[in-house]
């Protein structure tokens, strides 16, 4: 009688332990903003983990932040599986006007290790 318990104890813990949409993984998301095919830097890019879909227009219900570099080339590293959705808010100097826009990335148990390389498309 005590092994059945045992183990959907031992299960329990494992699969609560399992991690999800998160840091502490090994896979990374290197992040090209652009507008209409132009590169956009210093672009604010925003993370929230476990969103498939736009979580709103409000940046501090995002999960992190980072400026794009001056190549329009953002990192986000030590990302686990799961879902992510990714948010960028910057200014488009060649139509003087604020851009932005996102899109939700899922990282599969297969890619967990990998380096990922997008764009993430932004508009007026």
């Amino acid at each position: 009688m005590k092994q059945p318990l045992l183990i959907v104890i031992i299960s329990i813990l494992l699969i609560a332990s399992c991690k999800k949409n998160d840091t502490g993984g090994t896979a990374s998301v290197t992040i090209t903003s652009t507008h209409h095919g132009k590169k956009i830097p210093l672009t604010n890019v925003y993370i929230k983990y476990g969103a498939k879909e736009f979580p709103g227009l409000d940046v501090n219900s995002y999960s992190a932040v980072q400026a794009s570099d001056l190549d329009a080339k953002t990192s986000f590293e030590n990302l686990r599986q799961g879902d992510y959705y990714f948010y960028g808010v910057g200014y488009d100097s060649a139509i003087q006007a604020p851009v932005r826009g996102g899109i939700g990335v899922s990282i599969k148990w297969k890619e967990r290790k990998n380096k990922i390389e997008m764009e993430l498309p932004i508009t007026e």
